[in-house]
């Protein structure tokens, strides 16, 4: 096997092995024109790639220092490590945060753990520097729906509420389509702020938006769904397609008109939309796992995707690959700080 830098030319074959959207080359093009420091890496069998990451550097403001993350990349070895001793030393890395695309039952992970089930803390043990994170960035769980069943087998799997709120959104005239017009994606960034402030979380900012539409739509990765009602648009989603996988990484609605269920209307017609294109599966972007937390800030979600009688999934988790212990410490103390004011701020202005 040889290990090295991809260049421009391998885009294409890189994005064949590419294990998530994230990964896709597209993405790390969106995030260099955020100021991202991107860096392609690929596995060759003799001429043939058969894998490949990319990382993200980060640089901390007014430190000279950068954070390295690799999104949904691939299960950790000894060589990605190799690798990244050496890649992190060119950003003067302070670590790397890891969240592989890997689930617990992925029979290559249990067979370097040696373990018939998971254990986090056996696979930190294999890697010198390597553990839990101390703050995950993408959530542990996820939903998927099997796109390769038919209509009427996905409808039986769903919760009777949930058929009957489809109906019901179908018989009171919700309708659903593609849009990638810029009209359309004007209004997703208006919906996109009225729902953050509506329910109160942080989103990216607008450039983010536009920046990542304007890279992931020209290679037809995104697609912008909307929802219309009564000459109204009450909900706008950025579906992904990639790799044969549909996810719904983004979605905004109004408040309007919130007794015709056009949210479950929408998320039926992706359904149907992503078996049209070829999709075999629906990763829904996140779940809080089992036994999940009524009070929890994103039980709604939890609840309203658990509807659709999807398959939970478990992934083996957030890991950082610790390079600068010193540093590292006071990355976190500063990160600490900075939440506790957004927080705060957050707060204040709501009131």
């Amino acid at each position: 096997m040889i290990n090295r830098e991809l260049t421009p030319e391998e885009k294409d074959v890189y994005n064949t092995v590419a294990t998530h959207p994230l990964q896709s080359w597209e993405w790390g093009d969106f995030r260099e024109r955020t100021g991202v420091a991107v860096r392609r890496f690929g596995t060759f069998d003799g001429n043939k790639l058969v894998a490949g990451f990319q990382i993200f550097f980060h640089a901390i403001p007014k430190t000279g220092v950068t954070v390295g993350y690799i999104p949904r990349g691939p299960l950790m070895d000894t060589e990605l490590f190799a690798q990244l001793d050496k890649i992190c030393a060119e950003h003067s890395c302070v670590f790397v945060k890891l969240e592989p695309n890997v689930s617990v039952t992925d029979p290559k992970v249990l067979q370097l753990i040696q373990n018939p089930s998971f254990d986090a803390q056996k696979l930190t043990s294999l890697f010198p520097g390597l553990q839990l994170s101390k703050k995950p960035l993408f959530t542990e769980h996820t939903f998927t729906i099997d796109l390769t069943k038919s209509e009427e087998e996905l409808l039986a799997l769903m919760h009777q509420k949930t058929r009957y709120n489809i109906r019901l959104g179908q018989k009171k005239g919700v309708t659903v389509q593609e849009d990638d017009s810029p009209e359309a994606f004007e209004l997703y960034l208006k919906l996109t702020q009225e729902t953050t402030r509506r329910q109160k979380f942080f989103a990216h900012d607008e450039n983010y938006h536009r920046l990542m539409w304007d890279e992931m739509k020209k290679s037809k990765i995104a697609h912008l769904l909307t929802a219309n009602y009564n000459n109204e648009i009450l909900a706008t989603w950025i579906l992904f397609l990639f790799n044969d996988v549909l996810y719904y990484p983004y979605g905004a609605s109004s408040d309007k008109y919130r007794e015709v269920m056009a949210s479950h209307t929408m998320l039926w017609e992706a359904v149907r939309w992503g078996k049209a294109q070829g999709a075999k599966s629906f990763d829904l972007w996140g779940a809080l796992g089992p036994n999940p937390n009524p009070k929890h800030p994103w039980y709604g979600f939890h609840r309203f995707k658990s509807g659709f009688g999807p398959a939970p999934v478990t992934f083996i988790g957030s890991y950082d690959y610790v390079i600068n212990p010193p540093w590292y410490k006071i990355y976190h103390a500063l990160d600490t700080l900075r939440w506790m004011y957004l927080k705060a701020s957050t707060f204040f202005w709501s009131v």
